[in-house]
């Protein structure tokens, strides 16, 4: 089935465009979700009626986004949970704990916005990507640590300074 693409679809197409797709997913998704109209002569006169609009909607979307990418560029998400031994989490960070700490801090993201690869399953520091506008992503970082504790920096040894690795390793030598 041929339809005109209302609306940016991820792994779709960009709002204007002609796809084909299957019939169930256009009846069941794309039409009643006004995401997407049927390809006929007349729908294309409608679509491009409503162009304009489209646009000028579009670009205050755009500036909205820009805005919350300026004002979410420097959050930094901190979660504290009980870990094991091997720094492996009693459950996990997930999209919904990510966007729900966001909301506390002011911000409302769809937590289908939030892209993990995986659930963060361990202690330490991630980045976590949030797309805020079909093409505007901002990187979070995301500290886990156990309750109580704060994320200890990597430092690196300074000059002079030994590492106890080392100094173990010039002990076994001699």
């Amino acid at each position: 089935m041929k339809v005109i693409l209302n609306d940016h679809v991820e792994h779709l197409g960009e709002r204007g465009q002609s796809v084909e797709v299957k019939a169930g997913y256009a009846r069941n998704f794309l039409l009643p979700k006004g995401l997407a109209y049927l390809d006929t002569p007349g729908n294309q006169r409608l679509f491009n009626q409503e162009q304009k609009r489209w646009q000028d909607m579009d670009l205050v979307r755009r500036t909205a986004a820009e805005v919350v990418r300026d004002q979410i560029k420097d959050v930094v998400l901190h979660f504290e949970r009980r870990a094991g031994e091997k720094d492996v989490l009693f459950g996990s960070v997930n999209a919904m704990d990510i966007t729900a700490e966001l909301a506390e801090k002011g911000f409302e993201i769809d937590k289908r916005r939030v892209h993990l690869e995986e659930v963060i399953k361990e202690l330490g520091a991630f980045e976590v990507e949030v797309q805020i506008h079909h093409d505007i992503k901002v990187n979070l970082p995301v500290h886990v640590v156990r309750p109580g504790e704060q994320l200890e920096p990597e430092t690196e040894p300074e000059a002079g300074e030994e590492t106890e690795a080392a100094t173990e390793a010039e002990t076994a030598d001699e």
